[in-house]
């Protein structure tokens, strides 16, 4: 009787909301009716249940920022709950859920912050990746264009440094192939684009074994629909010896029109290839400074037939034969 008749003038001077006095009221009334041994079983049995519906409660009318008025099957279930006790009387104790309720309440809605503002980085890290990945592409756009203008800057004469040749030689010596191709060069602008393409050969190859191989191959190039095709002329392949002698291991072989190598390219790179299967024993790299600074250099000079007048000069040697073509 008491509840009942200050329960008219707690609504009126209380600031609270409607509904939140309402599930106060709806929680408290049904606790104070209890008779004090059954309030610690009761406390025991259900609170579970009780934090879980009004989680529910608030986490349902917390989304449109506004609450409903207690349904007729709300109010049934607490008359439900209240006769599974049938000791329950006017006393008992105050709910001790209200305050726990709110920190849920207020937890709930830092998670859901917490949700929203994840969901926009990982927005903004999505756009982020796609600018980085585009200018990733501008970057290898850029590189590679810096790429072809150096090579249009040799000449015919390009010199290949091979950084790292001692990881090339451990994986030759474990019997295992060692091929690299270098980047591309132009004989002239106009001219014709080339590369050359290097290999260690295994302790195992057959009459080989254990030389450096050699080899030039065409390119497709900007100025190929200006060139008269096959291409035709002289190339001087050297391995450069670094020491103070300065005694470079040099061959020299001229173009033969009839072999594929030699063709217009009609892919980035032709497969077929020129030069020396024996070109240099790797026994001779240790005798002389071919090596220093655990970088081979290797030098390519070209010169196209139809640029006779302009034949750089230099020692006049004889290539070594058929051996040259592959």
């Amino acid at each position: 009787d008491t509840f009942r008749s200050n329960k008219r003038g707690f609504l009126n001077r209380t600031k609270l909301p409607l509904p939140t006095l309402w599930l106060f009221f709806k929680v408290f009334y049904v606790l104070f009716q209890m008779q004090r041994n059954d309030l610690a079983q009761h406390m025991q049995e259900f609170t579970q249940m009780h934090m879980r519906c009004m989680a529910e409660y608030l986490h349902r009318h917390s989304l449109t920022g506004y609450t409903q008025p207690p349904s007729s099957e709300d109010r049934g279930a607490a008359a439900a709950e209240l006769g599974a006790h049938p000791g329950a009387s006017s006393s008992g104790a105050p709910c001790q859920c209200c305050g726990e309720l709110q920190t849920m309440r207020e937890t709930t809605q830092q998670l859901e912050g917490r949700l929203v503002r994840q969901d926009h980085q990982l927005r903004e890290l999505s756009i982020q990746a796609g600018l980085v990945a585009e200018l990733r592409r501008k970057v290898t756009s850029l590189e590679e264009n810096l790429k072809e203008l150096e090579a249009k800057q040799c000449q015919g004469v390009y010199v290949w440094p091979l950084e790292g040749f001692s990881g090339y030689l451990r994986t030759q010596a474990a019997g295992q192939p060692v091929v690299v191709h270098s980047p591309g060069f132009y004989t002239g602008r106009p001219g014709y684009k080339l590369c050359l393409r290097l290999h260690l050969q295994t302790p195992s190859a057959q009459r080989c074994s254990n030389y450096i191989s050699l080899f030039v191959h065409t390119m497709q190039g900007e100025f190929d629909g200006q060139l008269s095709w096959p291409f035709q002329g002289t190339i001087r392949l050297a391995v450069l010896d670094q020491g103070p002698e300065g005694q470079h291991h040099v061959e020299v072989m001229e173009t033969k029109p009839d072999l594929q190598a030699f063709q217009r390219p009609t892919i980035q790179r032709n497969p077929k290839g020129f030069g020396y299967v024996t070109f240099l024993h790797l026994m001779e790299l240790q005798q002389r400074g071919f090596v220093h600074d655990d970088t081979l250099l290797v030098r390519c000079e070209v010169t196209p037939r139809f640029d006779t007048a302009l034949r750089r000069e230099g020692a006049a040697m004889q290539p070594r034969g058929p051996e040259a073509s592959l």
